[in-house]
């Protein structure tokens, strides 16, 4: 004879089947959720080094700004004592200039020349008078560089008229002038030293 079993077995396994399912998607869904947390945990800890290291380069960035700009303005210091320095020493080289212009020119007039006055601008300029226009030419070639110690360019005849200077039997006819000394350039006043 057959036996027939009735007791709902098959039911009993879905029931323990499910079950076993539903624990295995608990334990995963917590392992995934654990994993998560621990993920998230690391990269907070991450980021929160890496603002520390921002912050502590920032400061730093910020310091090194500031030497920068001391350093900057140490270097504008620095060129404004130089150029100071280049002054200074161009005036303690150049403060005998005057002296020697006037050495130089007291032996490069030639007799018959009167020098009635010199100013200074841009250039040196000399007036006077001559007994003569040969005269003026003499002093024009007296002064020509080749010829002096001067530090002065070629000389330029600016004017030359005809006056006559004192009254009556005193009167006396004379050429007056005006001359030019343009100073040299520093690369050729070099050269002459």
């Amino acid at each position: 004879m057959i036996r027939f079993n009735f007791l709902p077995w098959r039911e009993d396994h879905r029931r323990q089947k499910k079950q076993l399912f539903q624990r295995q998607l608990m334990l995963g869904g917590l392992l995934g959720l654990s994993i998560l947390l621990v993920v998230w945990f690391f990269n907070e800890q991450r980021v929160q080094i890496q603002a520390e290291r921002n912050a502590l380069l920032t400061s730093e960035i910020a310091l090194l700004d500031t030497r920068l700009h001391e350093i900057a303005s140490l270097k504008r210091d620095i060129q404004a004592l130089q150029a100071r320095q280049r002054a200074v020493e161009a005036l303690q080289r150049d403060r005998h200039q005057p002296v020697q212009l006037l050495q130089e020119l007291v032996t490069h007039i030639p007799e018959g020349v009167m020098l009635k006055s010199m100013a200074q601008g841009d250039r040196l300029m000399l007036s006077g008078y001559a007994v003569s226009n040969g005269r003026v030419s003499e002093l024009l070639h007296n002064l020509a560089p080749e010829r002096t110690s001067m530090p002065i360019e070629q000389p330029e005849l600016v004017e030359i008229k005809s006056t006559n200077l004192g009254e009556g039997r005193e009167s006396r006819r004379l050429f007056e002038f005006s001359v030019a000394l343009p100073p040299s350039k520093p690369d050729s006043a070099r050269g002459r030293r």
